[in-house]
């Protein structure tokens, strides 16, 4: 009998492909509608990820305990990018301009606008498609930490279009937090609103840089 882990992760790969693809477009092609870009590219893998039953498999009842641990994790990864931008600005010279760069994508968006769709619908399709469903079909697949760090580096290298190192490290990051968080609490409802939380308020109304 052959078990989930001797099984080729066809869709796991076909949606890998497909986030490298709407990453690229995203990213590498550029132009001053990025915020559309990255929302209508979130919901396509939120879609992607839909049909393959990551809304049946995970814990989404948003209930207070959940978007407490949420709002707490947002703060905490929150800290560790000042942190963390403040340490990377002293010590590598080319740090500040591709800051500077990621803040300056979607020139001409309202930030109020951005602020919505980042917490109505980027963060939230993000994480249904990252951890919902890639990691959690990596996980049962291949056991909680080989899903985990596969998913974080796949996070992290569809980045790689923006051509930013500054950006790849950051999707490192957050992916690794999010990551661990959705491993070791089991529950969606969490990293949702982590995610949800933390991108709207570092991109739209307190940014680190």
């Amino acid at each position: 009998m052959r078990t989930s882990a001797d099984k080729p992760p066809v869709h796991e790969v076909s949606g890998a492909a497909l986030a490298f693809f709407l990453w690229f477009v995203t990213f590498y092609l550029g132009g001053p509608n990025f915020w559309l870009k990255i929302t209508l590219s979130s919901l396509a893998l939120a879609v992607y990820a839909s049909w393959r039953g990551a809304l049946e498999q995970n814990v989404l009842s948003f209930d207070l305990k959940a978007i407490g641990q949420g709002v707490v994790a947002a703060a905490a990864l929150y800290a560790i990018f000042w942190a963390g931008g403040e340490i990377s600005s002293f010590v590598l010279p080319f740090a500040g301009s591709q800051i500077a760069d990621i803040y300056g994508k979607g020139p001409g968006f309202p930030r109020p606008v951005v602020f919505f769709l980042l917490l109505v619908v980027t963060g939230p399709c993000e994480e249904l498609f990252w951890r919902g469903f890639l990691q959690k079909g990596l996980m049962d697949r291949y056991g909680r930490w080989a899903g985990f760090v596969l998913t974080t580096a796949v996070y992290s290298l569809v980045h790689l279009w923006s051509f930013n190192f500054m950006l790849v490290c950051a999707a490192l990051v957050a992916g690794a937090f999010w990551g661990f968080l959705y491993m070791r609490l089991g529950r969606l409802d969490v990293v949702i609103v982590s995610h949800a939380l933390w991108s709207s308020v570092i991109f739209a109304v307190f940014p680190v840089a």
